[in-house]
């Protein structure tokens, strides 16, 4: 079967559960020899090179022929994430830094061990055209929809913040879906969102400010992959191999971008032109390049990205979407590069 077939939809996601239970997922010991039977990955379907490894198959080539099954769960948000996380019914997850933030300030026994892309133009807040909204200031008295908890969220309200209106807005909090379905009913008049959603909400309208205006600014959001602690440490060749599977997806972005996106275009039913575009409105690190400091750092010396999230914490903490906001150190080691380290190791 192939791994397109295998993408499970999250109304499957009590049934994977289960059978996780039943065959026992996520047991056994370091030693290679005993490997579990499958593995199951929370997604976003958003064109990064995730989407391109399940794609090109390439799972197939780190797990499938080692016997391992790979199982992928849709997730229109990290909250949807984090709740399967806590659930225990994934091993890893892709989601947005704010969720990954909400993850351990929850105590759900996960670590950071990869950066998918610093999110850019691909995140923006739109606003129709003909609706009179040319300036931030303008969004006073509006109604702004945005999934809440989420990368767009926390953007969103440091924007709002900066121009000084954010106590004279509505704020409704919807998934992609919703907000595409309320733009199309003329229900609402902006929205900040990220692609493909956004490339819907642009056919009839235009972007104000986007995540890449505000990263000048110094807010930074990123799409990021956890993993369960327990599946980590008693499997850490197969968060390798999670390292060397996602290195070499973008790798084909990096050398032929064109034939990424049209990779990327089949797999989520949009144009490669379009895909292309989405893929160039993002940041796409290097192994090596994540383990600057100014991103993940070393196992002996933390890099910036642990302080980034920090800081986002305070924030989100005295926003009161998250009741502890986790210390610095608690960060430090939550931000993982080892596994990094061991791909590179292994090169």
């Amino acid at each position: 079967m192939s791994l397109r077939k295998r993408i499970l939809s999250i109304i499957l996601l009590g049934a994977i559960a289960v059978s996780l239970i039943a065959c026992g997922n996520g047991s056994g010991s370091q030693s290679s020899g005993n490997l579990p039977a499958e593995i199951t990955f929370g997604i976003l379907r958003v064109p990064n090179e995730e989407t391109i490894a399940i794609a090109a198959g390439l799972f197939d080539k780190y797990f499938t022929e080692k016997g391992i099954e790979c199982n992928f769960v849709v997730f229109d948000s990290g909250s949807e994430a984090n709740k399967a996380l806590a659930s225990g019914s994934i091993d890893f997850a892709t989601m947005g830094n704010i969720n990954s933030i909400t993850a351990l300030s929850r105590e759900l026994n996960v670590e950071m061990v990869w950066i998918h892309e610093v999110l850019g133009e691909i995140e923006a807040l739109a606003v129709k055209e003909g609706s009179g909204i040319n300036k931030i200031e303008d969004l006073a008295g509006k109604r702004i929809a945005v999934p809440f908890a989420s990368t767009c969220h926390f953007i969103l309200l440091n924007v709002l913040k900066d121009a000084g209106i954010e106590g004279e807005v509505q704020l409704l909090d919807m998934q992609t879906t919703e907000i595409v379905a309320a733009w199309e009913r003329g229900d609402i008049q902006a929205a900040y969102t990220w692609q493909p959603s956004l490339g819907k909400l642009l056919e009839s309208g235009r972007v104000l400010i986007s995540s890449q205006d505000m990263i000048e600014k110094g807010y930074i959001t990123a799409n990021v992959e956890v993993v369960k602690k327990d599946f980590a440490r008693k499997y850490p060749e197969l968060v390798t191999a999670v390292i060397a599977c996602l290195t070499e997806a973008a790798d084909i972005y990096r050398q032929n971008p064109e034939k990424a996106a049209t990779i990327v275009a089949e797999e989520l039913g949009i144009t490669a032109e379009e895909a292309l575009l989405q893929m160039q409105g993002s940041s796409w690190y290097t192994p090596e390049e994540l383990l600057g400091e100014g991103f993940l750092g070393s196992t002996e010396e933390p890099g910036a990205f642990a302080v980034v999230m920090k800081n986002t914490a305070d924030f989100l903490k005295k926003q009161k979407f998250i009741d502890y906001s986790p210390t610095q150190e608690e960060f430090n080691e939550y931000v993982n590069p080892l596994y990094i380290e061991k791909y590179l190791e292994l090169e």
